[in-house]
């Protein structure tokens, strides 16, 4: 058996990439761990990811950005929950702080409104129904303090304030 090349071991491992990049964007850490568990030398997976990041292949902030805005728009996550699947999928905690607070809290809170208006359009003042609302909110990715002041008022039928 012939000894692979350095150049050889780059261009699989950039097909690698490629082959993964195809479905979805990337971070840097998914690629990282995606390379090291197809057995990807270490070296081959650092040219690659070097090559990537170089070509704008890999670009986490992008990643974030984009990210942060589907969740926000077609799954109604809040904050919270975004800053978590951020962090978990290897985005630096200041550039997710930078993106997931780009919206406020103003925003943050018209959104929450949104979704609890749509999910519960009549909400009695009944602890159990009041609770369940709270926790559509929480799990979603809203603050819980947010959570409960939405819900009060909009059980109170006078709108949100």
């Amino acid at each position: 058996m012939s000894e692979t090349t350095a150049e050889e071991r780059l261009q699989h491992a950039l097909e690698l990439s490629f082959r993964y990049l195809g479905p979805r964007a990337r971070t840097e850490l998914e690629m990282r761990r995606h390379l090291e568990a197809k057995g990807v030398e270490p070296e081959a997976a650092e040219a690659a990811l070097t090559s990537l990041l170089d070509q704008g292949y890999l670009d986490d902030a992008r990643f974030a950005r984009e990210f942060t805005e589907d969740k926000r728009l077609l799954e109604e996550w809040g904050a919270d929950r975004i800053e978590r699947r951020l962090l978990s999928l290897g985005i630096a905690p200041a550039l997710v702080r930078e993106v997931v607070g780009e919206r406020g809290r103003g925003g943050e809170s018209e959104a929450a409104q949104a979704l609890l208006a749509r999910r519960f359009p009549v909400l009695e003042d009944d602890p159990r129904e009041l609770r369940r609302a709270i926790g559509v909110l929480v799990r979603k990715g809203y603050d819980s303090e947010l959570a409960w002041d939405l819900v009060r008022a909009h059980a109170r039928g006078g709108g949100f304030d």
